[in-house]
């Protein structure tokens, strides 16, 4: 795994693209788009700018064709924003390099909206202009995920409020939907996390389908063929880049860790997957959401069936898994977090826990519903309808704790608060503890009492002893 990422590495930082990069060179290139958007912000008049993953094909810079497969960052603005993973474009601009940290190769200003490739235009025979579809923007959107993304988005439009926006988000990852104040919201209550196709999703889906597996009286076998199956569908239907592919299997080994009750096994699954996803892609030890991904999972495998194993007998084990599950991945990821953004989240355990029973028939329904759309659009509408008023609760409960007193402190920087954060960490598991075993709790005061008062006596009768002598 080292010489593979010492090769990556030599291919990023001594390859022709980043020759062209040091150089700030402008250039013509074609790329094939690996990743989403991310929006940057707005420009001095206000349009958009973005920021898409890439991967080189070819660069014409000063009078040479460059051919390669190194990642680099596109930035632009116009037409930067529709553009799809799997889809290849042309565009022009100024060509950086990196910053250090970065996995890419260099840093494309985009000076051209995204255009399609000379190799891929049709020979127009008839002298007449292709037309195009009106959300394809300046390049062919291909089909297959993108395209099924955007066909959900538009069915979700007729839903009130939060929920149009939101419901892509979560079932697909689409957020260019997403109010901005509800965005704004769901970070401050630590719920980010659901508009993304998280480890989550994959875990729902995967325990829907074992159940409806073994409600046929199918083999565990089969079930879990059967499960495995649809979560492979589920990946392809969402687009396979690397950020599905990853928590398709952390997903799988959350749901093995929670349904086994094997832990040596499942935290074996889980080095094994760490270890051929950092062989696969090495790039990956430098994505902070592939370290909280792998955070939550060993926090699932490691501490949510002992911490739900604590609740008293009358609590149902749904409900002590509803909190023990939240609560292990928070306790592992949250270094990490106020890491990246030094501030608390109260209500994050209390969010999370009172939206768990809305995101299972948003996920399931909605992901029912994404095939349907283009299929049976007037079945469509059943799931959709459930699952944009459980996705409109999510919002609405990410809007209350957001808006109570507190919800956000700020919280100490650097290393000082990575370490106040990790022992503030350890000492909820300990209350935890001790809230959920009282009659551990009082045993052990009235024994430490009882040592305590042993103690004392023994000292009073040594100071007797002395002063009479």
């Amino acid at each position: 795994m080292a010489a593979h990422a010492a090769m990556q590495a030599g291919q990023r930082d001594d390859g022709p693209v980043a020759d062209v990069a040091a150089a700030r060179d402008s250039v013509v290139i074609h790329v094939l788009i690996v990743g989403d958007p991310r929006e940057l912000g707005t420009d001095s008049r206000g349009s958009g700018r973005w920021a898409v993953p890439a991967e080189v094909i070819d660069i014409a810079a000063d009078g040479m064709l460059i051919r390669s497969r190194t990642r680099i960052l596109l930035t632009g603005g116009e037409g930067w924003g529709q553009v799809v993973a799997g889809q290849e474009v042309r565009t022009a601009g100024k060509l950086k390099p990196a910053k250090p940290g970065q996995i890419e190769a260099g840093v494309l200003a985009a000076a051209t909206p995204p255009m399609r490739p000379d190799s891929q235009r049709k020979p127009d025979t008839q002298n007449k202009p292709e037309a195009r579809h009106p959300t394809q923007g300046p390049a062919d959107v291909p089909h297959g995920p993108a395209q099924l993304k955007r066909q959900f988005s538009s069915a979700a439009e007729w839903l009130q409020g939060d929920a149009a926006g939101l419901l892509p988000g979560m079932v697909t990852g689409d957020t260019t939907g997403l109010d901005e104040s509800l965005e704004t919201a769901m970070k401050t209550t630590g719920t980010t996390h659901l508009t993304a196709v998280s480890g989550a999703n994959c875990s729902l889906i995967l325990g829907g389908l074992v159940l409806l597996a073994r409600s046929f009286r199918l083999a565990r076998g089969v079930a879990a063929i059967v499960a495995l199956g649809g979560l492979a569908a589920f990946v392809m239907m969402v687009g396979p880049d690397a950020s599905v592919l990853r928590a398709a299997v952390m997903g799988a080994i959350g749901l093995t860790a929670l349904s086994s009750g094997r832990q040596g096994r499942s935290l074996g699954f889980l080095c094994l997957a760490v270890t051929g996803l950092l062989t696969l892609d090495p790039s990956l030890g430098t994505s902070v959401g592939f370290l909280l991904s792998v955070l939550a999972t060993l926090g699932i495998v490691l501490l949510a069936r002992p911490i739900a194993s604590w609740a008293p007998s009358w609590v149902p084990s749904w409900l002590a898994s509803a909190v023990a599950v939240p609560l292990a991945a928070q306790l592992l990821c949250s270094p990490v977090i106020v890491a990246l953004q030094p501030q608390f989240s109260s209500y994050s355990l209390l969010t999370n826990i009172a939206v768990a029973p809305f995101v299972a028939p948003v996920t399931i329904l909605g992901t029912i519903a994404v095939p349907l759309v283009p299929l049976l659009p007037w079945l469509a509408i059943v799931p959709i309808a459930v699952a944009g008023a459980s996705a409109g609760m999510v919002a609405a409960i990410a809007r209350f704790f957001a808006g109570l007193p507190g919800a956000s402190l700020p919280w100490p920087e650097g290393p000082a608060g990575i370490a106040t954060m990790s022992l503030w960490s350890v000492g909820t598991v300990l209350l935890v503890w001790l809230v959920l075993h009282p009659t551990r709790v009082v045993s052990a005061v009235l024994w430490l009492h009882g040592r305590l008062v042993l103690l004392i006596a023994a000292g009073e009768s040594s100071l007797r002893r002395r002063w009479t002598r």
